[in-house]
């Protein structure tokens, strides 16, 4: 795989999965925009790309602000004249049960997931369609948008907006030769550790639930759909739980012949 004199715009980046694309995409040669909210961290990475050969910048800031989502976008055309890949990957999470949630709590989830995706992809969009390759988008999602988790009223919700979003952007963006994807990581974050840590304590031993996999892990299969480009794939939702991939269907209806029946 090569991904010489092509660029990445990853947000989220300086930790966790967005970290390990960005990293995994400058090795085989992509120019990479780094993000985050903190300048240490992002310099941090940056400087880490350049010394291991790689070619990258950083944008500081939160993708909720349209200055930011605007930065990335500007960043990359300045570097390269191009965008390639958009991986909306920013995230952040504030749990507490529905009914005890602050307004500033639902907020804040909603503006970096479902705000900053929007905000970014715009941005990122009004490039590539002008691209006579088009481009790529990859949503990170999650199993909470499939489901509903217990605690996590603002994540689910926001997830479960990036999943129509993703359905949306592919329908939209296909006559553009754009291809959208979402994925639904499990692996061991700073956002997951702490549940991971909480289940050894009160259990001794992790169920199946929470036997998942690496940030590498994710970064690989990314990686992989990047270079097997397929635009009849456009609008999937893959999950990835170490060496687990699966796909996520869309909804179904199915019509109910007697509502009285149904309902007793």
């Amino acid at each position: 795989m090569n991904f010489v004199g092509r660029t990445a715009i990853i947000t989220g980046s300086s930790r966790g999965i967005g970290r390990s694309i960005a990293e995994k995409l400058a090795q085989l040669g992509a120019f990479v925009v780094i993000n985050g909210r903190n300048n240490e961290t992002v310099d941090e990475v940056v400087a880490l790309i350049r010394e291991n050969g790689g070619k990258a910048c950083g944008v500081v800031g939160s993708v909720s602000n349209k200055q930011t989502a605007d930065l990335l976008v500007n960043s990359a055309l300045d570097h390269t004249g191009r965008i390639d890949l958009l991986v909306n990957n920013a995230g952040t999470i504030a749990d507490r049960l529905s009914y005890k949630m602050t307004l500033e709590e639902f907020n804040e989830v909603i503006d970096i997931h479902v705000k900053g995706t929007f905000l970014c992809t715009k941005a990122a969009v009004n490039i590539m369609r002008h691209q006579e390759e088009g481009g790529m988008i990859i949503n990170m999602t999650s199993l909470a948008g499939m489901e509903g988790t217990v605690g996590q009223l603002n994540y689910s919700a926001a997830k479960a907006a990036l999943n129509g979003m993703t359905w949306t952007l592919a329908k939209e963006l296909k006559k553009y030769n754009i291809q959208v994807n979402g994925v639904s990581p499990a692996a061991v974050t700073d956002m997951t550790r702490p549940y991971i840590e909480k289940a050894k304590q009160h259990g001794g031993t992790l169920s199946d639930y929470w036997k998942i996999g690496t940030v590498d892990d994710v970064s690989n299969f990314i990686v992989k759909l990047v270079a097997y480009r397929n635009l009849e794939r456009s609008g999937e939702i893959y999950a990835v739980n170490g060496s687990k991939i699966g796909r996520y269907l869309k909804p179904k209806y199915e019509e109910i012949q007697d509502i009285e029946e149904f309902l007793l």
